[in-house]
């Protein structure tokens, strides 16, 4: 390591941890020790320092030793301009010295009622994690940047913050330079920021990089199921398999070099647009080298992805504007909208069917009707879009998962706004797509070429029709909403004993090495968005893939939902950890959780019942725990029996826990929950024969305790108080 770089490294984290010490006895004097600490949003007791130390930061008493250890055992001398030595070493430490003290300062700001500025996310919640973690294993979002300071110009900004959106990088600006932020220099150009489209600034402080980073180490406490404390394996984890690296800007101040040093041990490496910037080559605690020189813009994003090994596909499809999944989160809002289809002032409507190879011309894209160069400004008209795939392997099961494509692949493209499906479609144009030349026909090259990038072992040929034309479009809705009712006729029927086969999803094990999802018919994945037919096609386009048949053989305990053959396929893809695996049952060897849930199951005992918490809801429940606690006990590739990671619609399934009773057992919801899925529930419930079953479900506003919980239940004489006990349901005893 270059003298000069470990001469700012150790100079920097000297001033953090002198910084922490101050802000820490401050903390004490004016709330005393034993003053709570924590962040909001989250399970693990100040993550950084919890997951590389092993200690669980609570209060501010339990700060004293964190900052002892820093000073004594992690700050180092800064070297004479004539001494020679490897620095590495020391280097490393200072940025270990450096996380901890910036985690403890932070903590403290929010003990003190610190509320991050507006447009600045500052602490980051694992729920933030858990809502992306599909996203970060399935390849859509290949990695993040945290960027430190202001680029040169707001158009170099923008020119690196879209070259990283193009490629799906997760973006976190923070810190500046004289009071200059990157996120003024983007709200200055109206770049959209937020989760959806990928920019999430956490505050504009050298600070605020904690909290990218321990946004980052919690995916090995969370996914990785690795233990606090094993700081080795966290860091292998973190290098291997957390794919970030750091952007900065201009001269690079001490504070900026501790900040990257922090950024290396945790195997991210550093790339810098300053020709003053020393280089730091070996490689070993990152993949490849750790700081680099890149002072041509243009290659400023390619260098990174390069240094880090980022695995990203760049989408260059005939279309006059940016295409990627980060700008699926983008909005575009009335007043900067050309025109729109369906919504409250028209109809849209998306049929993707299948067809015969001799019916349609592979790659033909037609336009039925007028397109909107003579449409008035922020007019609403009528669109159909009608898909037609024909292929060898292309079935009818497989119409509903293409067509449901459509929502995200129109979400793609800069400047178009996608919202709902089939016939309640609803599509936005902006002004700025449209100046660019985006046009109606051009929604048929994307869905051309996405769906045989994506489906091309299905889909042997593809075609788009594309309806403005009155009659043309009255026709075609009158068609796709009898298929729409067709095909769910026939989804709704199918059930676990009609199928000979289950699937695998093993898609998060790059982040969970150990945990396997069973898809089932009546059992969709536990993130929500993979169901049996979903798992069944996916295996069809790629048979060495992650969904592989698993055939039940030879029956165990039927109502467990226990089978031979997917017993032995979850303990060989488990890496021989699960021995067990029951289907339908939340007591008996029930199905691990990788963190992407949805939603968790847990028993309430004194109800003899279960609680659902989706990830959204933020407060707490009758057990005593936030879902970010209870997440604590279900991640992280772990059988444990009584908490379950689900999908939300799986409460709607036959099949749920039904070993244990199943949804009569459910005795508290989130409200929001409830009522988003009050419709399905009434249905179950009446389909039950009890139809009044959901109103005796409480959730929040009834009770938050078990006391209040029990209280209620027995007010409205719900059925899991005269149900067999949930700890005494037999199954696990003969073990």
């Amino acid at each position: 390591m270059s003298r000069k770089v470990f001469q700012a490294i150790i100079r920097g984290s000297h001033e953090f941890v002198e910084q922490a010490e101050k802000v820490w006895q401050e903390a004490v004097d004016k709330h005393g020790e034993g003053a709570e600490l924590k962040f909001p949003g989250t399970a693990f007791a100040l993550p950084m320092i919890l997951a590389l130390t092993g200690r669980k930061v609570q209060t501010l008493a339990d700060c004293e030793p964190v900052l002892k250890h820093c000073r004594e055992d992690l700050l180092h001398a800064a070297p004479a301009n004539q001494s020679w030595l490897p620095y590495l070493g020391h280097g490393l430490d200072g940025g270990a010295a450096t996380l901890f003290a910036q985690e403890i300062v932070c903590a403290i700001d929010y003990l003190n009622g610190y509320k991050p500025q507006e447009g600045y996310h500052g602490f980051l919640t694992d729920t933030s994690m858990r809502e992306l973690g599909i996203q970060l294993v399935d390849g859509r979002m290949p990695g993040f940047a945290a960027i430190l300071g202001p680029a040169p110009t707001e158009e170099i900004a923008v020119d690196v913050v879209r070259e990283l959106q193009k490629r799906s990088i997760l973006i976190f600006p923070f810190a500046n330079r004289d009071g200059k932020t990157l996120k003024e220099q983007l709200d200055n150009q109206k770049v959209q920021m937020g989760w959806d489209t990928y920019i999430v600034p956490t505050g504009p402080r050298t600070l605020d990089g904690i909290y990218v980073l321990n946004w980052a180490v919690r995916s090995a406490l969370t996914f990785g199921g690795l233990k606090p404390g094993d700081f080795q394996k966290i860091l292998q984890y973190s290098r291997d398999r957390v794919f970030a690296f750091g952007i900065t800007f201009g001269s690079i101040p001490d504070d900026w070099y501790a900040t990257g040093a922090a950024s290396i041990l945790m195997g991210y490496p550093v790339v810098s647009d300053s020709e003053d910037t020393p280089e730091v080559r070996p490689t070993g605690v990152t993949t490849y080298e750790a700081l680099v020189r890149e002072t041509d813009y243009e290659q400023l994003v390619p260098t990174c992805i390069e240094v880090r090994g980022v695995k990203v596909k760049v989408e260059e499809i005939d279309i006059p504007v940016a295409f990627a999944a980060a700008f699926e989160g983008e909005r575009v809002r009335r007043g900067d909208m050309q025109v729109e289809f369906g919504g409250k002032n028209a109809h849209c409507v998306e049929f993707l069917r299948m067809v015969d190879m001799e019916e349609i011309t592979d790659g033909e894209i037609e336009l039925v009707g007028s397109d909107i160069d003579d449409v008035e400004v922020g007019a609403a008209i009528d669109l159909g879009i009608e898909v037609m795939v024909a292929g060898r392997e292309m079935q009818e099961d497989f119409e509903a998962i293409l067509e449901r494509q459509i929502h995200r692949y129109l979400n793609h493209p800069t400047g178009v706004m996608h919202i709902g499906q089939r016939h309640l479609a609803w599509l936005r144009f902006s002004k700025t797509a449209f100046e660019k030349g985006f046009r109606i026909k051009h929604i048929g090259n994307i869905l051309y070429a996405k769906i045989h990038d994506e489906y091309g072992k299905i889909a042997d040929k593809v075609a788009v029709r594309l309806i403005t034309e009155k009659d043309e479009f009255a026709s075609l809705l009158q068609r796709a909403r009898e298929a729409y009712r067709a095909r769910d006729a026939r989804l709704a029927g199918l059930t676990d004993e009609e199928v000979d086969l289950f699937y695998s999803c093993t898609l998060c094990q790059t982040f969970a090495p150990n945990h396997v999802c069973v898809v089932s018919p009546e059992r969709p994945g536990l993130c929500g968005a993979y169901s049996w037919l979903d798992c069944k096609a996916a295996f069809q386009i790629s048979p060495e893939g992650c969904n592989q048949p698993i055939s039940k053989g030879r029956t165990i305990d039927a109502a467990m939902g226990e089978w031979e053959n997917v017993n032995k396929f979850v303990y060989e893809n488990s890496n021989r950890t699960v021995e067990r695996y029951c289907q339908y049952s939340l007591m008996n060897h029930p199905m691990t959780s990788c963190g992407c849930f949805e939603c968790i199951i847990c028993i309430v005992p004194e109800a003899n019942g279960v609680l659902v918490v989706n990830r959204e809801y933020m407060g707490m429940t009758p057990i005593g725990m936030e879902f970010s606690t209870l997440a604590g006990q279900v991640g992280g590739g772990v059988q444990t029996p009584g908490f379950l990671g689900i999908g939300r619609r799986y409460m709607l399934s036959k099949k749920f826990i039904s070993y244990e009773g199943g949804f009569h057992r459910i005795v508290w919801l989130p409200r929001e929950l409830k009522d988003e899925l009050r419709e399905d529930l009434v249905a179950r419930a009446e389909e039950l024969g009890t139809p009044d079953f959901v109103d005796k479900i409480a959730d929040e506003t009834i009770a938050t305790d078990g006391a209040s919980l029990v209280e209620f239940l027995t007010k409205v004489d719900h059925p899991a108080l005269k149900m067999e006990s949930l700890l005494g349901v037999p199954g696990s005893r003969r073990d």
